[in-house]
């Protein structure tokens, strides 16, 4: 059986944590930022984590 190969695309957005969750950036902090106060950009820089609904399919793009 061959390897499975990481998408590459996913592996420059996501990180694996210790415990194996992933990692992600919050979204809308590119531009447009003149409008949303600087509580919320400073907000948008921390990271989360990847919804419990999503990580299966997750896990099939980042197998390793």
């Amino acid at each position: 059986m061959p390897k499975m190969k990481t998408h590459r695309g996913a592996a420059k957005r996501f990180k694996r944590t210790g415990t194996g969750k992933l990692k992600r950036y919050k979204a809308y902090k590119s531009h447009k930022t003149g409008k949303k106060s600087p509580k919320r950009i400073r907000n948008l820089r921390k990271s989360a984590l990847v919804s419990d609904a999503d990580i299966k399919r997750m896990n099939k793009v980042m197998p390793y």
